[in-house]
């Protein structure tokens, strides 16, 4: 819970603040950019919610914060916030929320299909939580989840125990050891189902692995993402833990695919058309070869 007194000194005066234990991962500025913004290595309220709309906005970006670190002066109820989770993205593909400080508030996201499509497919682990359990379970539960790697699998051993699910994660990232109901092995693409393919995207992990579904949204982990900066696709070679030569061959490889979305673990979300997306990341391979 956020304490008052350890509230950041770059906040505005009024209702919602961020307190010092923020650790930058971005959320509360996806969810709520009129409330959050980044003043230099943290998140804090530039501007209050100022209409209805505004402010659910701020509460659901308290709910989803890892390190419970937005926080009300007079500790308003953020029951709100909580129903809004899982949240719409595009078509029957939904952001859950309730992100967890294990994976450094990476986003995960929840697929909804009808049983005789496979049923539903957690994409990465969000917080293990009783409102979001409950919501996930009314909207049909999960029948796989998709790990992408090892970064952002949070409570994945709680997610599977409860759905009755597998998980599905590359070897690459010590899936065994984990526990790993279906490990991958191979290097190239493999389909899951009729919607669901499988991508190794070796680079930022050994084992990362990207999901393409309907060939429209691909779930891109941390290996690829949106930058309102550069207004463009982007990979993090900061944060490339394995070989940003392997990601940058991985990353060329996904111009044989067509996509319209791409919805990333850490990392801004962004759609357009496919020949939009195609061109965004020959731009990204390219400024990637040079680096």
């Amino acid at each position: 819970m956020a304490q008052i007194n350890r509230r950041l000194r770059e906040n505005v005066a009024g209702e919602f603040y961020v307190d010092e234990s923020c650790i930058d991962c971005d959320a509360c500025r996806q969810i709520a950019p009129a409330s959050f913004h980044d003043h230099g290595g943290q998140s804090s309220v530039y501007r209050q919610p100022q209409n209805p709309g505004e402010q659910h906005r701020a509460f659901m970006a308290l709910v989803a914060c890892p390190t419970a670190s937005i926080g009300t002066t007079t500790r308003r109820s953020a029951r709100t916030g909580v129903a809004a989770f899982p949240v719409h993205v595009v078509d029957d593909v939904y952001f859950c929320g309730f992100t967890s400080e294990a994976s450094f508030g990476a986003w995960a996201y929840l697929i909804v299909r009808p049983p005789e499509r496979g049923g539903n497919v957690l994409v990465d682990s969000p917080r293990f939580t009783a409102p979001l359990v409950k919501r996930i379970q009314e909207m049909g539960g999960a029948s796989l989840m998709f790990l992408s790697h090892r970064d952002d699998i949070a409570d994945h051993v709680k997610f599977a125990s409860h759905f009755h699910c597998p998980r599905v994660m590359h070897e690459g990232d010590a899936a065994t050891a984990l526990g790993i109901e279906r490990v991958i092995t191979r290097t190239d693409p493999l389909r899951l189902d009729d919607d669901l393919l499988l991508i190794p995207t070796p680079g930022h992990t050994r084992g990362h692995q990207v999901l393409l579904y309907r060939d429209k949204v691909l779930f891109t982990g941390d290996h690829l993402a949106w930058s309102p900066k550069r207004e463009t696709l982007t990979a993090f070679r900061h944060v490339c833990w394995y070989s940003w030569a392997e990601q940058t061959r991985s990353m060329e490889k996904l111009l044989g695919y067509r996509f319209e979305w791409v919805l990333p673990g850490h990392g801004r979300i962004h759609g357009g058309t496919a020949e939009e997306m195609h061109e965004h990341l020959e731009g990204c391979v390219s400024r990637m070869k040079q680096e």
